[in-house]
């Protein structure tokens, strides 16, 4: 079963994602902020991130930053943000990003990108 990292400081999006990847059959763990989410993916691997911009102590564009930069397998990371210029996701990009996506993602929407990063059939 495919292992999932939802970082986000809203706990009603991380619900959300979790609600939608879970019934898919994804194994889903959440992170409140970058160094949470950094913290779990030393301890233990995963296969896709699926990560906010702003949030406190350590935001999405430093997470992927720091996680592109250690020595463990690295996974795609779908960045999932409220901002919506091109100038944001060309930050998301050049911080580690695989896709980006503009909250909030329908269930199908996620559920397609999701399965685009994990190299899986779109149903």
């Amino acid at each position: 079963m495919k292992r999932v990292l939802i970082v986000d400081d809203a706990v009603t999006v991380r619900m959300y994602h979790r609600g939608i990847l879970e019934v898919a059959g994804y194994t889903v763990e959440e992170a409140w902020n970058g160094i949470e989410a950094l913290e779990k993916a030393l301890d233990a691997s995963f296969d896709l991130y699926i990560v906010d911009v702003n949030m406190p102590k350590l935001d999405g564009y430093g997470f992927l930053r720091e996680l592109r930069q250690q020595n463990i397998p690295q996974s795609p990371a779908i960045m999932v943000s409220t901002e919506a210029t091109a100038k944001d996701e060309m930050a998301a990009y050049r911080a580690g990003a695989n896709d980006y996506l503009i909250k909030p993602a329908k269930p199908l929407q996620l559920l397609t990108h999701v399965r685009l990063m994990l190299g899986e059939p779109i149903q």
